[in-house]
């Protein structure tokens, strides 16, 4: 593949697509500072405004898969460019949404959008050798990184001095640029197309994938939510979500063996190389995601159950946490293309479970944690490129935005699963503190999120052992109809 390798074409795509995740992740990371604010501006409860994320997040996780379909049927480069139109279109009417109704429609129309990322990694792998993949998906996945530390310097000062609606509507300028570069710029001179077009989406499957994804998501959304406020309602739709997930999945399943085209290659999801390292790489999207949930609610809690500290302080503790990982995405892609993927990702995950357990054993002061966040950085940023690429190199190169569809979809559900374990633990352990009437997560519920995290982290380590007796040199080209 090197002879084919165009140096100068290949870091140009790498630099537009790294472009889009900045924007991206810096106009989701600026959203969150403007939460409160939103509460207030349209007169919602604070369970009724979680939705602002959530539904930008099962939308997401239910095109991701259809939408690397499309992009294996009609070209990479085409789907890509419609996606981030409607991403586009998404973040202009979140700008002037006047209610909450239309900024979870707006919201809805961001998450289709986030489908494009799987799209944009496997463009990456079309232009990169497998000796060069590595340096390119990291420095790829690194721009998230930044992206959130563009998006937590920038979000509160554009909030403070002009408006949340310019959370949004700053972004749109920048994407209707970067659309043209697109057009103008990234070209993919040959590609494997899936062949009868017309035949090649399975509408059933579609259907059904879109019921399934969103009810078992939404079901993980309220579950939080009635552990809390134990409102019948909730549990009703709870109940009625988790029947509908257990009674499509088989469903689905049948529906996907028996169709020529199927939406996701079974063969694909029980690949013995693919299938452990999709459930890793959800297992280190629930990491992440703990953090994000359990990490601000505990420094902004008053003493003694937290740390009395404000939004800024909250920022400043994960900073190091954000700047890490985004150093570190960096130099692990560097590492990969030298010794390979599967040594970076098992050392990440044995890092994951020292961090973790540091935490759980020792969260008493701030720099404490802080230091241990950045050792929990530095494991995910390991385990997270060193998985990543594996899905990436032997994943078929004729289905790979079908793969990577999977693998995103199985990410986002992690990331899900993230808040709803931090979420059950810290409503369901609280404590009142002297002279208060509002009670906040005890410590007990801290200790166990984070002991929960450790478990995890040895899960993940037990995974990526699985998938390295699993793989052997003859691995890299293999053949998934």
């Amino acid at each position: 593949m090197d002879e084919k390798f165009d140096h100068k074409d290949a870091w140009i795509t790498l630099t537009i697509l790294s472009s889009l995740a900045l924007i991206a992740m810096y106009g989701e990371t600026m959203l969150i500072p403007a939460i409160p604010i939103l509460v207030n501006n349209f007169k919602i409860p604070y369970n009724t405004s979680s939705w602002i994320l959530t539904a930008y997040l099962i939308a997401g996780a239910v095109m991701t898969p259809i939408v690397g379909k499309l992009s294996d049927i009609h070209g990479k480069k085409k789907i890509l460019i419609i996606v981030m139109l409607i991403y586009s279109i998404g973040t202009f009417f979140g700008g002037i949404s006047p209610n909450i109704y239309m900024m979870i429609f707006s919201r809805i129309i961001q998450g289709i959008g986030l489908s494009m990322f799987p799209v944009a990694f496997a463009i990456i792998r079309e232009k990169f050798p497998a000796e060069k993949l590595a340096i390119g998906q990291g420095i790829f996945t690194a721009v998230f990184a930044g992206g959130a530390i563009v998006g937590l310097g920038l979000g509160s000062t554009i909030i403070e001095y002009f408006s949340w609606h310019m959370t949004f509507l700053s972004i749109v300028p920048l994407l209707i640029i970067l659309l043209i570069v697109v057009i103008k710029l990234i070209h993919i001179k040959s590609e494997k197309l899936i062949k009868n077009p017309e035949n090649a989406i399975d509408i059933k499957g579609t259907i059904i994938l879109i019921i399934l994804v969103t009810s078992f998501l939404v079901a993980l959304t309220l579950l939080p939510n009635y552990v809390s406020k134990h409102k019948y309602i909730d549990l009703i739709i709870i109940m009625i979500s988790f029947i509908l997930t257990i009674v499509l999945l088989p469903v689905f399943i049948i529906f996907q063996k028996n169709t020529e085209m199927p939406l996701i290659n079974l063969q694909l999801l029980k690949d013995t190389i693919l299938l452990p390292t999709n459930i890793l790489i959800m297992t280190i999207g629930m990491s992440i995601f703990i953090i994000y949930q359990s990490i601000p609610i505990m420094i902004q809690s008053p003493s003694p159950l937290g740390f009395g500290d404000g939004p800024v302080g909250a920022a400043r503790i994960q900073l190091p946490f954000m700047i890490t990982s985004f150093i570190i995405s960096i130099l692990s892609g560097f590492f990969i293309s030298k010794i390979g993927n599967i040594k970076p990702t098992i050392i990440g995950c044995i890092i994951n479970v020292i961090g973790f357990f540091l935490l759980y054993i020792n969260h008493s002061t701030e720099l404490t944690i802080t230091i241990e966040l950045a050792i929990i950085a530095v494991g995910l940023s390991f385990a997270e490129i060193g998985a990543f690429n594996i899905s990436l190199v032997y994943a078929p190169i004729h289905l790979s935005g079908t793969a990577l569809g999977i693998t995103m979809l199985l990410f986002l559900i992690g990331m899900s699963l993230g808040p709803t374990i931090s979420g059950i633990y810290m409503e369901s352990f609280k404590s009142i503190y002297t002279g208060a009437v509002e009670s906040f997560p005890s410590s007990f519920a801290y200790e166990m999120i984070f002991l929960t995290a450790t478990i995890i982290s040895i899960f993940s380590v037990l995974l990526t052992i699985i998938v390295t007796k699993k793989i052997n040199p003859t691995t890299s080209t293999r053949s998934i109809s």
